[in-house]
């Protein structure tokens, strides 16, 4: 697993810091590599901005910090403004291609969209589009295995929802694989 610096971010109440969670333990418990989790929110709870910042390495991880990150997914519009500056000239930008707008990028940065929120709202419950975006953010960078990622959430969600989140994980993957496909596959 190689070092990489991911960064999720968007407002209270997305499941920013539970998506940041899922990653990380999909890399630590079920990959055997190493990760660390940091997390910040705004003044306010719900609706104020919220961020995490995940590490996935091979080897111990010696700075919990993300400095550059070479993944942002933002699911906010004011996360997108704030946080975009500090994504590596070759970083792979996710965003909520709903909820956020895409302005000026320099032309390194890979960028793909996912209508998580929709996606969710089709699976009955709008507030598992964060699980739809770890889905998606899987397929298009590989950097974890999705049957990781799916023990992971498992692990991490109650009981009573782990088969929607399973779903709604598998919605986000398979979106993100059809991005993938040349156009003439679609």
């Amino acid at each position: 697993m190689r070092l990489s610096e991911i960064r999720i971010a968007g407002f209270g109440g997305q499941g920013v810091i539970l998506s940041a969670m899922i990653v990380g333990r999909a890399a630590a418990i079920h990959e055997g590599g190493y990760a660390t989790l940091t997390q910040n929110f705004g003044p306010e709870a719900r609706g104020g901005a919220s961020s995490a910042q995940v590490i996935l390495s091979g080897e111990p991880i010696l700075y919990p910090y993300v400095t550059r990150p070479d993944v942002l997914v933002v699911m906010s519009q004011e996360a997108y403004a704030r946080f975009t500056p500090e994504l590596k000239e070759t970083g792979v930008l996710i965003v909520e291609e709903e909820l956020v707008r895409i302005s000026a990028l320099p032309s390194g940065i890979r960028v793909y969209g996912v209508p998580a929120t929709r996606l969710a709202e089709e699976l009955g419950k709008r507030m598992v589009l964060n699980v739809v975006m770890v889905g998606f953010l899987a397929a298009v960078t590989g950097l974890l295995s999705p049957e990781a990622l799916r023990k992971a959430i498992a692990d991490s969600v109650p009981p009573s929802t782990r088969d929607l989140n399973r779903c709604a994980f598998d919605k986000g993957y398979e979106y993100g694989l059809d991005k993938l496909r040349p156009p003439a596959e679609h």
